[in-house]
């Protein structure tokens, strides 16, 4: 007898392979602004099903209610854990060995714009990166840990891509962890030599600043923090008015296609909609809506959860990604930390739900 659940297995384990392999064939960035708009079209998709099924008083799998946001955007396909992490593994890879010749200001295995077309091996460290990716957020999904599991596998895949490759966890911060002043100050290291991996040059600055910061245009922690209680309300809000909790993740995530394009100070705001709008669902009793709750609550808790997740991934970014060589995302550490701390709320009853965050 045929076991099925085996086959599903193995066929999901393959999908995973090609969404990691996809991912570094197009490059991380590009592969998560996809994620982007399948999130958009899904949960558009689902909000107007609902709309028509209840003019029609009918079920809202009858009217098509698409499972683009399960099945693809946050899928196999181009789940970041899967297709992002593996573009950001093949970038690491793809350094280490010499393969990338860019203009890109820092370390070239930071570049997660990068895509590798059809180089074969970095396409296979991609597939193995899906793999991994996808085993990751299974087990924790498994285990009902309370947190995005996503997320959170796309922070682990960057610590196996470092681990693998033999690049420094941290860095050398020769200054202090939290130190973004030689940034400011455009100090360099190795000043008057190329960067080097182990004696081998791998195409990048010559003159490579001695910080790093994730984001030039957003790393000062009045910004930051401003920037957060802003998005927040809007995370918050947009959940509110359409029903959707994944909504205003997809439009910040697919906002990305305008830095990636060069509009340099275009802010990343993923890590703060998602957060937010999932807190602002966990406010919900059981068996109600957010959209019957006061605006104005909803609007502050969206305030609060978004600003505490600015400064979070701001905190981890200084440590784990201004003096490392590739990238370790703090977007995705934010939204584990955020998550986590919906659940942690709903368990001392500050919220009556934790959304769709696994309970403590």
């Amino acid at each position: 007898m045929v076991d099925l659940s085996a086959l599903t297995a193995g066929g999901m384990l393959v999908a995973a392979f090609a969404g990691g392999a996809f991912g570094a064939a197009i490059g991380g960035q590009p592969a998560f602004i996809f994620t982007g708009f399948l999130v958009i079209a899904g949960e558009a998709g689902n909000v107007a099903a609902e709309a028509v099924a209840s003019a029609a008083n009918v079920d809202p799998a009858q009217v098509g209610a698409l499972g683009l946001t399960g099945s693809i955007a946050f899928g196999p396909v181009f789940g970041p854990h899967i297709s992002f992490a593996a573009g950001a593994a093949a970038s690491a890879y793809a350094a280490k060995r010499g393969y990338m010749e860019t203009d890109f200001d820092y370390h070239p295995a930071k570049d997660i714009n990068y895509a590798f077309g059809t180089k074969p091996d970095v396409l296979l460290v991609g597939g193995l990166f899906g793999v991994a990716g996808y085993l990751m957020a299974q087990a924790m999904m498994a285990f009902a840990l309370p947190w995005d599991p996503i997320a959170m596998a796309v922070v682990l895949s960057a610590v196996l891509h470092r681990v693998a490759f033999g690049y420094d966890l941290i860095g050398q911060p020769s200054e202090g962890l939290l130190n973004m002043r030689p940034f400011a100050e455009e100090r360099l290291r190795n000043e008057g030599q190329g960067v080097t991996d182990g004696g081998q040059a791998h195409g990048g600055p010559m003159n490579r600043l001695l910080v790093e910061p994730w984001l030039p245009q957003q790393y000062k922690w009045l910004n930051v923090g401003l920037l957060g209680l802003v998005v927040g309300v809007l995370g918050a809000y947009i959940g509110y008015a359409t029903g959707s909790v994944y909504l205003g993740f997809g439009i910040s995530a697919f906002s990305l296609v305008f830095l990636s394009i060069g509009i340099e100070n275009v802010p990343v705001t993923h890590h703060i909609t998602l957060p937010s709008s999932t807190a602002a669902f966990a406010m919900a009793p059981e068996g109600t809506s957010v959209g019957s709750l006061p605006l104005i609550e909803v609007a502050l808790v969206g305030a609060a959860i978004g600003v505490a997740c600015a400064l979070f991934g701001e905190l981890f970014q200084r440590v784990f990604y201004a003096h490392g060589d590739t990238h370790l995302d703090p977007p995705a550490a934010a939204i584990v930390f955020g998550t986590f701390l919906v659940a942690v709320l709903a368990a001392l009853g500050v919220f009556p739900g934790s959304s769709w965050v696994p309970a403590l």
